[in-house]
């Protein structure tokens, strides 16, 4: 999982334009609990609201349910948008260095808008990641329609999940492990999913083979990094690039026929 190139960005928002109408997207986000075995002397540090043992994989994907970046082994009380504000990853988002290609213009208008990551509720409203309008601010049918359309985009982490857990069963039950080996377990599977779905066309079974036991896990790289978990404000900015996208929603040149009945 290399840090993506402005042009393999660039490629990412050409397929989450063409496949769910969102322009300049250039990755879903969002989190998963993986259940394990309590950790020794943990106390209740994995404990979730679920009231079992879990760390978060929380994931950014592209519009073909391949995985960008992971983390992995952070735990509950670490809420998505804590675990990405002070990840490797979060903290490159906001400093400008993930290689994002610059503000581009919108799809038939003039209007440029920034490149854009989506996520739910629970991430904060940054320049380069958009959240959905609270419920409480849900006063007119154009903040719904932006919803409903970050919301189909969004769907696709949502969707690799489930994905995740079809292909390794491993996840129908609790993994018992060492929390050091539950991370490098995990990890595998993103890896092998992404492997999978590069191949699927030509590899019609899952049986080990010499190309895939090649794969070298000493160049394994989780783009996030664990950290503790911290929220933040948005600014005056960030809302202003979610407006722009607000318009551009309900205008001719974004709107799709069927997202009044979806709202």
């Amino acid at each position: 999982m290399a840090m993506p190139t402005t042009e393999i960005w660039k490629e990412i928002a050409h397929e989450f334009w063409n496949t769910w109408n969102f322009p300049n997207c250039i990755g879903a986000i969002d989190g998963k609990h993986i259940v394990i075995q309590a950790p020794p002397k943990s106390g209740s540090q994995f404990f979730n609201y679920k009231k079992t043992f879990s760390v978060v994989l929380l994931a950014l994907v592209d519009a073909q349910y391949n995985f960008i970046a992971v983390d992995i082994g952070s735990y509950d009380k670490n809420s998505d948008g804590g675990i990405l504000a002070h990840s490797k990853f979060g903290k490159a988002l906001d400093e400008g260095k993930l290689n994002i290609p610059d503000d581009t213009e919108l799809p038939g208008t003039t209007n440029k808008a920034p490149y854009v990551i989506v996520g739910d509720e629970a991430f904060p409203l940054k320049r380069n990641l958009l959240r959905p309008f609270p419920g409480k601010q849900l006063d007119d049918d154009v903040k719904r329609i932006f919803n409903y359309r970050l919301s189909r985009a969004r769907r696709c982490s949502e969707n690799v999940f489930g994905i995740l857990v079809q292909k390794f069963r491993i996840y129908n039950r609790r993994i018992q492990s060492k929390l050091e080996n539950v991370d490098k377990i995990v990890l595998a599977t993103c890896v092998l999913h992404n492997f999978i779905k590069k191949h699927e066309n030509t590899v019609s079974t899952y049986k080990h083979s010499t190309e895939i036991n090649n794969i070298s896990t000493t160049t394994q790289v989780s783009t996030l990094e664990n950290m503790p978990a911290q929220g933040g404000n948005a600014t005056q900015q960030a809302f202003a690039v979610r407006e722009i996208y607000k318009t551009f929603f309900s205008s001719s040149a974004g709107s799709v026929s069927w997202q009044n009945l979806k709202i």
